[in-house]
């Protein structure tokens, strides 16, 4: 007669399948090339990527809603506009760019026809909305931007009016999938997180501006 074995005890389960030690909300930050192009601010409900930096930022979207539902982890997304500030890597973004060859007396270039337009954030600003954002805004995905739209060319015209150059910019060509105009509804991040820029744009390329002279002082 056959013997039905006994029940063994489940093993435990791997390292990598067990919930880690978590914040009770993480935020997400998300750049705002998840969203396409447009010409009113965006909400924070938008449809597919049209460029392809967008790509990569709205997969990772997909996957706090899953790793909440497995590790009971809860988190809020930030979709950030463009952010800028002191020590960011002049390759990295058009402000810190523009500042640092202002600065050395080196031609500036914008690409396109100067007309597409960005929402500039100041680091401050939204390292203000991610502290925020640890304790509120559960499971939502919250646009962090200033509502402000501001022309590439009309960037540089005011950063080469505070740096002394009345030069003009060189023109290249546009670049493949850059998004023609983007500004963001900061409207649930008021709601959600009592949030709200306070920087504007020459104060906050003024401190770009100073920030580099003390670097190269």
């Amino acid at each position: 007669m056959s013997r039905v074995p006994s029940a063994a005890a489940a093993p435990p389960p791997p390292s990598w399948a067990t919930r880690p030690e978590m914040p009770s909300n993480s935020p997400l930050p998300l750049p705002s090339s998840i969203w396409p192009a447009a010409w009113k601010p965006l909400p924070s409900q938008a449809p597919a990527p049209r460029s392809p930096a967008g790509v990569s930022p709205r997969v990772a979207r997909g996957s706090p809603p899953l790793y909440r539902r497995i590790h009971d982890v809860e988190f809020t997304a930030l979709a950030l506009s463009n952010v800028y500030g002191p020590r960011q890597d002049p390759r990295r973004g058009v402000v810190a760019t523009f500042a640092s060859r202002l600065l050395a007396g080196d031609p500036c270039t914008v690409h396109g026809d100067g007309e597409q337009t960005r929402d500039f954030l100041y680091v401050d600003d939204c390292v203000d909305a991610l502290v925020r954002a640890v304790e509120r805004g559960d499971g939502l995905l919250i646009n962090v931007g200033t509502g402000v739209e501001t022309s590439i060319s009309d960037l540089y015209a005011a950063m080469a009016a505070v740096a002394g150059v009345d030069d003009p910019p060189g023109l290249a060509a546009a670049r493949p999938g850059d998004v023609q105009r983007s500004v963001l509804d900061r409207g649930r991040a008021a709601m959600q997180l009592g949030w709200q820029p306070w920087t504007s744009l020459p104060e906050g390329t003024a401190r770009v501006f100073d920030w580099l002279r003390q670097r190269e002082g």
